[in-house]
């Protein structure tokens, strides 16, 4: 486990891949509530709607009845027939009343109650209809209606006093009509209102448009409603239970309340949601898988240069020498700051290895400055015997004599390597500087005469600021680094004049600036022959030189004294053109270097 977590790729493509996850996860469950919601919503708009159907049927059903059992109540032939109280003469009429309105019975019974004719209805429930209290209350002159339950059959009554004539009431009778709430009525409700219904009465189902053996599972339900919904066979219904006929209800009595059960598939209402989560689930399965390639192709991209800077730290590790790392080609995913740390890598490895080499050069030099001061040393004692001795030869030989010659040319030799001694000793030595406030211009024009002693051309222009100047510097060790560097100058001027075959050589400029900076510039600009630029990053070097009889020394020993100093030189040459030396140099002592440089 440890290891699977332990990789930076491993860990940001289980992220990458747990936020796809959870993201699409919480999308689909989003999705999933907010639809489901909202089909329960429609199914129970649906059932209302449904309620209010059945209850506006109901309420047209009954003023229905009652206006046909009032209109057969009225007609001049049923009256004749009812007054003569003779009930073969009102069979027909009865049974043809009853096709005519598509009842379910028919009674007619005299004023006390006893049944004349009737039609639908045995004898025993024709008289449980006429002993209603709402038949009870026609004989008494008022209409009424009400319910009637035998067997699985539950009746809706509609009973109606028959008179002569209204404005001299005298009871002929009662007509009753009745509607049956069977299974031919719930299912014209059902393609009405396109819900299942089921009659009950007393708490039981008496007729349904669902399966008869479904409606054990009603009845049980109907004892308790602790749910708002049931189960029956294979499908979840909504229910919604309402009574029937508000107005013939109130009239029933206690515990003889008939109702209607409302069922609304649940199960057939949210089918669609199956194709729907079936479709959520391929898409986020395939938003899951795309997400994964994507993230782990992330994590690759991200860690790629990483690893590349592993590499190359461990074979740092195996072999001591840095190098920069092999970073895979540039991609638009890339990630900015992996690639960032890789490229930081690479030029952190570069200025290692500078470093290194830099280290290496300065450990050399070091131990070259050492041989070359125990060289030194040892090479000057015999230079001034050899000195020593060639000043007695001169005073033994002739002036003539061709010995002269070689002997001065061993002591130009002598003198030659007596300076390479001393520009030796000086490198090597650390330089101890003495800072005190110094004239800027003094020092200037005592390096320009000191350059030309020689007398010879190219002449040297002095250029200083028109007030004084006054740093606080070494003036001596300043005063012999620019002697030095107006002598490489000269020495430029003459080298470019030979090659060009000028007459004229052009003067050295020294020039002195001050300004309000805290610095100050000094300028030693010539037109000789300049510096290839293969030459300009070495000319530092200790001992490297372009002239036969250079030592290889004199810029090195200019820039250790012009850094001690706290300052710095840059050189800008083009080969003959010539070249310009810049030294900028602290003005104050509290910027100057106060110790040697080696």
């Amino acid at each position: 486990m440890n290891r699977v977590f332990g990789s930076l790729t491993n860990r940001i493509f289980l992220a990458a891949a747990l936020l796809a996850v959870a993201t699409i996860g919480v999308a689909v469950f989003v999705v999933n509530t907010v639809v489901t919601r909202q089909a329960e919503r429609e199914l129970t708009t649906e059932l209302n709607d449904t309620s209010t159907l059945v209850e506006q049927f109901q309420v047209l059903s009954e003023t229905q009845l009652q206006q046909q059992a009032r209109l057969i109540a009225d007609l001049p032939k049923f009256k004749a027939a009812l007054a003569v109280n003779h009930g073969p003469t009102l069979e027909p009429l009865v049974v043809d009343y009853r096709q005519q309105l598509g009842a379910a019975a028919v009674v007619v019974s005299d004023p006390r109650g006893t049944i004349l004719a009737r039609a639908g209805l045995d004898a025993r429930t024709a008289t449980a209809l006429v002993s209603l209290p709402a038949a009870v209350r026609a004989r008494d002159g008022a209409e009424g209606s009400g319910f009637l339950a035998r067997g699985d059959a539950v009746y809706f009554v509609v009973t109606a006093p028959v008179w002569i004539d209204p404005s001299q009431p005298e009871l002929l009778g009662t007509l009753s009509v009745a509607a049956a709430l069977d299974v031919a009525l719930a299912a014209r409700l059902r393609a009405f209102t396109g819900s299942d219904l089921a009659f009950t009465w007393e708490g039981k189902v008496r007729a349904t448009t669902r399966p008869a053996a479904e409606a054990e599972a009603l009845d049980a339900w109907l004892l308790h409603q602790a749910t708002p919904t049931v189960s029956l066979g294979a499908e979840e219904f909504m229910v919604r239970v309402m009574p029937l006929h508000a107005a013939a209800t109130a009239t029933a009595g206690a515990g003889t309340v008939p109702g209607v059960v409302l069922l609304r598939s649940r199960t057939e209402h949210l089918r669609f949601l199956a194709t729907l989560h079936r479709a959520l689930a391929a898409t986020a399965m395939a938003a899951v898988l795309l997400a994964t390639v994507l993230s782990y192709v992330v994590a690759r991209t991200i860690t790629r240069p990483i690893r590349a800077v592993t590499a190359a730290m461990l074979e740092l590790e195996a072999t001591g020498t840095p190098a920069p790392p092999a970073l895979p080609p540039t991609s638009p995913f890339d990630d900015e700051d992996a690639r960032g740390l890789a490229q930081t890598f690479t030029s952190m490895t570069t200025a290692i290895a500078r470093f290194q080499r830099e280290a290496t050069q300065r450990e050399r030099l070091s131990s070259l400055g050492r041989l070359s001061t125990v060289i030194a040393h040892e090479i000057r004692n015999p230079l001034m015997i050899i000195k020593t001795a060639l000043r007695s030869l001169r005073r033994r030989v002739p002036a003539d004599d061709a010995a002269t010659t070689a002997i001065a040319d061993i002591d130009e030799e002598v003198a030659r390597l007596n300076r390479l001694v001393n520009d030796v000793l000086d490198f090597a030595k650390p330089i101890r500087f003495e800072i005190a406030p110094a004239d800027l211009g003094a020092i200037c024009e005592g390096a320009a005469l000191a350059a030309m002693a020689d007398g010879a051309p190219p002449r040297v222009e002095v250029r200083l600021p028109a007030r004084g100047v006054t740093i606080d510097t070494d003036a001596e060790r300043l005063r012999a680094a620019l002697v030095n560097l107006l002598a490489n100058a000269r020495q430029s001027v003459v080298a470019g004049a030979a090659t060009a075959g000028a007459a004229d050589l052009p003067a050295v400029v020294l020039e002195a600036c001050a300004g309000d900076s805290p610095q100050v510039g000094i300028v030693v600009s010539d037109r000789g022959a300049g510096i290839a630029p293969g030459d300009l990053p070495r000319i530092f070097d200790p001992f490297f030189t372009t002239r036969r009889t250079g030592t290889g020394l004199g810029l090195a020993i200019v820039r250790n004294v012009i850094e001690g100093l706290g300052g710095r030189i840059t050189i800008d040459s083009r080969v003959s053109e010539g070249t310009t030396v810049t030294l900028a140099l602290p003005r104050h002592a509290a910027d100057a270097a106060s110790t040697g440089l080696e």
